[in-house]
């Protein structure tokens, strides 16, 4: 798989490109494109449910804002052959300080339906994974979700990540008796 990255802080719109998809910086036209691919029943079921348009907007400045104070984000996903929105990809800080990896720089994705089954999340954490190990000085990433997402905890088992117990957490964004609440996390270490 080809996989190429660019400076952290350069102007560039492309940040890395593997042999069938293009993570970028957002464009102006992804939202509705996100809007509408994205913020699905089927997409959100474990973070959630849907969100307000409210909701997305400040996720969309907290992307935006990531970017140019870190210069990373999770990143929009293009397909390369017909240059399709599939989601997004990419890296944060994570900020909540109830969580046992606060500060940390979390793995994360949100891919259309569609694009499931496709290998197109691993195919762009790897290349994120990439992209953090040649411009980040740090020595692990982290990626979190909750117990019943199979999908998600199985793509970190194949990009190389580990569970560690011992920083699983109650997600303080849910109630104490909610189903998502419990959250485990995997950790993949520096090469």
């Amino acid at each position: 798989m080809r996989s190429s990255v660019e400076s952290p802080r350069s102007v560039v719109e492309v940040i890395a490109e593997t042999d069938r998809l293009i993570l970028r910086n957002w464009r102006d036209e992804d939202r509705a494109d996100y809007i509408a691919a994205c913020n699905t029943d089927a997409v959100t079921r474990f973070l959630g449910g849907p969100a307000t348009i409210e909701q997305i907007d400040a996720a969309l400045e907290r992307i935006s804002r990531s970017q140019r104070e870190h210069g990373f984000s999770f990143w929009a996903l293009e397909r390369r052959d017909d240059a399709a929105f599939l989601g997004y990809c990419g890296l944060k800080i994570v900020g909540d300080p109830e969580i046992a990896v606060k500060d940390d720089v979390e793995s994360g994705w949100r891919l259309r339906e569609d694009a499931w089954g496709q290998g197109y999340a691993s195919e762009a954490a790897t290349a994120c994974l990439d992209w953090a190990w040649a411009h980040l000085d740090v020595q692990r990433v982290v990626a979190m979700t909750t117990p019943a997402n199979q999908r998600s905890w199985r793509l970190m088992e194949r990009i190389g990540m580990t569970r560690r117990r011992d920083l699983d957490f109650n997600h303080p964004q849910f109630a104490a008796d909610h189903l998502l609440r419990r959250h485990i996390t995997y950790v993949i270490e520096r090469p």
